[in-house]
This record gives C-alpha cells, structure tokens and sequence, in this order.
C-alpha cells in the first residue's frame, strides 16, 4: 500500500490507535520548563535517526500555509510515500504531515505576532513542531512543544535547524490529566479526533483557564469530531484561512481551517 494509501488509514483509523495511546500515557505533573525537557540545545540527536530522516524526508515550504517555515515532510518524492506503512521503522509517522489545523495557528502567530511576544507558549501535539516555531520566530519568550513519540522530537530539532532557530524545550510524554501548567498561551491543532480525547482535553483546558487565566487557541479544519463535540460552543471564531490546493488534495476535500478561541464558561466541569 502507498503512503497516500496509508495517509488514509491516518486519516479515518489509525488516529484512533493515537488517541489511545495518548490516553493511556499518563505524563506526571509539568512543574516548571526545565524538569519536563527532554532535548534541548545541547542535546544531540542520534545519528541513525538523524541520518534516517534526513533520507526518509523532503525538505519543503511549499503547499502549505507557511512558506517562512520550512518542514521535513513526507512528501510524494519520499521512498516511503510507495513503501508499505509497515516497513516504517517507528511509529505511526503524524509528525510528518502538516496538518491543516496547526497550518491556521502557526499563519495566524507569525501574521499577529503581539499574541505570543513576550509570553511564555505550549505547544501542544505540537507534531512537525511548526507553530512553536512560528511562536518562537514571533518573539515568544518561552516555548515548550509537546508530542507522546519521541520520532516527533527528533524531527522538531531538525525543523529549527532549518529554520536557523536554537532547538526549544520537549517534553515527549502525555501531559493532559496532569498538573495544569502556568503557560500564558497553549496553541493546539488537529487534536479533536477521538471522543474520549477530546473530552480529556475540554477538561484539562478549562482547569489550565481557570487556575491561570491561560488563553487557549485551537487550530481545526472543520471535522466532525470536533464541530459535534460539546467544546465547539465554547469556541470563538478567530479567523479562517483558505488552504492551499495541495492540502486540500490532501486532506479530502477539506477547503480552509479555523483558528478558534478557546472561552469556556465560569462553571467549573473540572473537579
């Protein structure tokens, strides 16, 4: 099976083998920035892995939202775009694909910078780590990405390096349930692909909202797991961007994505 037949299988299944896994790592408290690093700048990437990506992907900024940022991908010229998804070495590759929700969010940062300057940022699933990187490009004062595989963090280093930034702190664990970390900002895409998820989500997010007075934005393409999940009243509509063709293409039909505001009520659904 081609990897356009696998980008399927990420897209209508196998999300569902991430949300579980996403559930049921269990990350402890995020106490402070430094206890929760994995890699920094001064952390080196193994050289099998970074000789594999750097094989395996494509550096690109076209086709996307970004072209100020550019990603190691898996693109049509890659080997494992044809290779049958079971020959992949790791995981289950999402990282690899800029998902038209974080495609909103790092647009939206880099046009409207004053929303991350100076603030500390939690980049959630961050994935490719594309808008922590637009955050980071933008002024944010701290930046933390987030992913549960540790394949995702190495190509987050590779990323910066691309983009001539110092590597930002990563923390490769599941942190939604823990302790509600003090970030001014949490930026999170494409994350409402599973009830149960998202549920844990809405919840985690409104305890971060109400002991911090952390603001939230959600980056999100319009699927139907998260236009029928209860959080979407909640949601102010901040701006829709159109997507390029290629992600369309890509993404079934889907024509543009949405960054959102994120303003739960006062009640608390958290205790």
């Amino acid at each position: 099976m081609a990897f356009h037949g696998w980008r399927w299988l990420l897209l209508l299944g196998r999300q569902n083998t991430l949300a579980k896994v996403w559930r049921s790592r269990r990350g402890g408290p995020s106490l402070c920035w430094q206890r929760c690093c994995h890699w920094s700048s001064g952390k080196a990437l193994a050289p099998e892995v970074r000789a594999f990506l750097e094989e395996n992907t494509e550096v690109t900024n076209s086709g996307h939202l970004t072209p100020e940022i550019r990603l190691r991908l898996l693109t049509p010229r890659c080997r494992f775009w044809r290779e049958k998804p079971d020959l992949w070495p790791y995981g289950d590759p999402f990282w690899a694909i800029y998902w038209p929700g974080g495609q909103a969010l790092s647009r939206y940062i880099l046009d409207n910078p004053h929303v991350v300057k100076g603030r500390s940022v939690l980049d959630l699933g961050s994935g490719c780590g594309a808008t922590a990187i637009a955050a980071v490009m933008s002024g944010a004062s701290q930046v933390l990405a987030n992913d549960i595989d540790p394949i995702a963090g190495m190509a987050m280093i590779l990323n910066c390096e691309l983009n001539h930034l110092n590597p930002f702190p990563i923390t490769i664990k599941n942190i939604i349930n823990s302790e509600a970390g003090n970030w001014d900002l949490i930026v999170l895409g494409d994350m409402f692909y599973d009830e149960q998820l998202a549920d844990g989500l809405h919840h985690w997010l409104q305890k971060c909202i109400r002991i911090h007075q952390t603001e939230v934005l959600i980056g999100d393409p319009g699927r139907h797991q998260f236009l029928s999940h209860s959080i979407h009243s909640q949601l102010h509509k901040v701006v829709e961007y159109s997507l390029p063709e290629s992600t369309r293409q890509e993404n079934y039909g889907l024509t543009s994505s949405i960054v959102w505001s994120y303003q739960p009520s006062n009640r608390s659904d958290d205790s």
